[in-house]
């Protein structure tokens, strides 16, 4: 299967996400809070350039069954994840102002760019293969760490990452490498994409440890 093999490609990079200090330690619930709010800050903003990159590829979309897909992913994103975050903004003693005004870091700025270059210049297949890696390796993290979530002692942090573990949520990543699946593209082809995205990823978390 082409996302298989994307997903192998993509191998040593997503060992350093599932690694990183900022995941094991937020699964752990060491991380400092402070770490924890300046990353729903950055994140915030992340998914509402995420939305729009989603709703871009619906407009591109080679057929209705895909556009539906693309829609149905952005309305989850923005009826969904970030009313949760809404929620989860609250109890780390933030508003949603006070996110709407962050200034977005530079990784933040460089790969929202990104996701929405390539869904407005490439092709929808293309897109998919960008966005797939922040749907799929959130999933993968909660399911590496699922142990250490068990034992973790903030309840905001064991909120905030079961979701990631809901069958709601692995089933819109399941979706999603089916939607690239039967693009029939050929893996090499969807291969650059999903791995600027993994980098992005991995640069993401690390932006969010140190603050900057």
């Amino acid at each position: 299967m082409a996302t298989e093999k994307l997903r192998a490609w993509a191998d040593p990079i997503w060992q350093e996400i599932l690694r990183h200090p900022f995941v094991v330690e937020v699964y752990r619930g060491s991380l400092p809070m402070d770490k924890f709010r300046y990353y729903l800050l950055q994140d915030y903003n992340y998914l509402v350039n995420f939305a729009k990159a989603l709703s871009l590829a619906a407009a591109r979309a080679p057929g209705v069954e895909q556009m539906k897909t693309a829609l149905e992913l952005a309305h989850g994103t923005v009826t969904g994840e970030m009313a949760n975050y809404e929620a989860l903004l609250r109890e780390a003693g933030l508003t949603l102002k006070d996110a709407e005004g962050a200034e977005p870091n530079f990784v933040n700025v460089s790969y929202m760019s990104y996701l929405l270059s390539v869904c407005s210049l490439e092709g929808f297949y293309q897109c998919m293969a960008a966005l797939l890696p922040c749907f799929w390796s959130y999933a993968e993290i909660a399911q590496r760490h699922r142990d250490a979530l068990e034992r973790n002692p903030v309840p905001l942090y064991r909120r905030w990452a079961s979701v990631y573990l809901t069958p709601e949520y692995n089933a819109l990543v399941e979706k999603l490498r089916a939607l690239l699946e039967s693009s029939g593209a050929p893996p090499e082809a969807l291969w650059p994409y999903f791995r600027q995205a993994s980098i992005y990823e991995l640069k993401f978390w690390q932006a969010a440890y140190e603050g900057h």
